[in-house]
């Protein structure tokens, strides 16, 4: 994708009206963990090396819009974008009017403003044009570097680009790279991994993997309804049994594809779902009527991880089993090292969404990943093959320009 990108501006004396994702956790007043921050602000300190003056835009929560609480309020983070960014951030509230277009006028080369919670603005999530008009007033350039809400259709990803250049910045640059090399033209051949406890929440992801890649992992309870649709027992185990005429269609898409489809062959089994309940490995197909499956068995992980083995790309989505309790974390945790050690070989690998990070910290590999997205929704959206508005925008307004 042609993304048009700040990289290639000369940004001295401009101010960049940035907007970031700095949804960040914060405890009694204090960031709790700051790696979206530092993430940001990487990409944005050479653009103040090179003299841009930062606006910078960004959500925090859910707040009623206009409530104004201050529990809300962005200025609890600018202890931690200022050590981030290695320099002072100014901070204005709200986040239009004249009092924030003047210290945004008032900006000097290299200098940074952090605006007020957008979403104490009800314009902003309907995406109002007026609102977005107001924003555009704070920038001479527009600058999306969130991808991460880029799914969203609203005023700061949106409507905004109806008012300035608009261009990606260096962390949706990234993670349009990532995600282009890893889906769109991947080196073959290529596997998906996707796990999780529901068909029914991924049926366009699992589409759209089986149309474009050439081998599809399934794990957790996903994998139990695809084993359901094939006769297998479930006992007590999650499943979706009015998804058979899903798992159908996608295995279609598969054979027409030529997507191989792998399932666990042998699964671990329990009758409690707790940690270090007595277990057992048993055939996929042989799920006793009082337990439970909880993992795919020693069987299946090595069978899965031939097939990374022997792949180029690998995509990751879910974890494999019920990876927050011992011992049934073991299939995640020896994939995810299996995967990682793909990766210093060469491979390319690219994981994203909530639980498959935290599976990944869990096995200790996350920065042995070529990419590992933290962008959840539009991590998701980009899966199953959608046009993100946020992206669509930027390359709409470039077209215009």
């Amino acid at each position: 994708m042609d993304l048009p990108s700040i990289m290639d501006i000369n940004v001295r004396g401009k101010r960049l009206l940035v907007r970031a994702d700095l949804n960040v956790p914060v405890e009694a007043g204090e960031v709790t963990d700051a790696t979206r921050i530092t993430r940001f602000a990487k990409g944005m300190r050479p653009l103040l090396d090179r003299g841009a003056r930062l606006v910078i835009l960004t959500h925090f929560g859910r707040p009623e819009e206009g409530a104004g609480d201050d529990s809300f309020s962005v200025s609890q983070l600018r202890p931690a974008l200022s050590l981030a960014l290695g320099r002072a951030v100014q901070f204005a509230h709200p986040c239009t009017g004249p009092e924030v277009v003047a210290a945004a006028k008032a900006l000097e080369d290299g200098e940074v403003l952090l605006c007020e919670n957008l979403r104490y603005h009800e314009g902003e999530t309907i995406n109002d044009m007026g609102f977005a008009a107001e924003l555009a007033k704070l920038g001479d350039i527009y600058v999306n570097d969130a991808f991460s809400v880029s799914h969203r259709a609203h005023a700061s990803t949106d409507a905004v680009t109806n008012f300035l250049p608009s261009v990606a910045g260096p962390l949706v640059m990234e993670e349009v790279g990532a995600l282009t090399s890893a889906l769109e033209v991947p080196a073959r051949p290529s596997v998906a991994i996707v796990g999780g406890s529901k068909v029914s929440t991924k049926i366009s992801v699992l589409e759209n993997l089986a149309a474009r890649l050439d081998h599809l992992i399934i794990g957790g309870g996903m994998a139990n309804t695809f084993l359901f649709a094939d006769g297998a027992p479930m006992g007590q185990s999650l499943h979706e049994a009015d998804q058979i005429d899903t798992i159908a269609r996608i295995r279609a898409v598969a054979g027409q594809s030529g997507c191989q489809i792998h399932l666990p062959t042998d699964v671990v089994v329990a009758r409690d779902f707790a940690a270090h309940a007595p277990t057992a490995t048993v055939a996929a197909t042989a799920c006793l009527a009082d337990a439970m499956i909880l993992d795919a068995g020693p069987r299946s992980v090595s069978a899965f991880r031939e097939v990374l083995e022997n792949c180029r790309t690998i995509l990751w989505n879910g974890p494999l089993g019920a990876f927050e309790i011992e011992p049934f974390d073991r299939a995640t945790v020896a994939l995810a090292n299996t995967a990682a050690r793909c990766t210093a070989n060469g491979a390319t690998s690219v994981a994203g969404g909530g639980d498959t990070v935290a599976a990944l910290n869990r096995a200790g590999v996350t920065q042995d990943f070529s990419y590992v997205s933290t962008a959840g929704g539009a991590f998701l959206e980009w899966l199953e093959g959608k046009q993100l508005p946020g992206i669509a925008a930027l390359m709409r307004a470039d077209k215009a320009a």
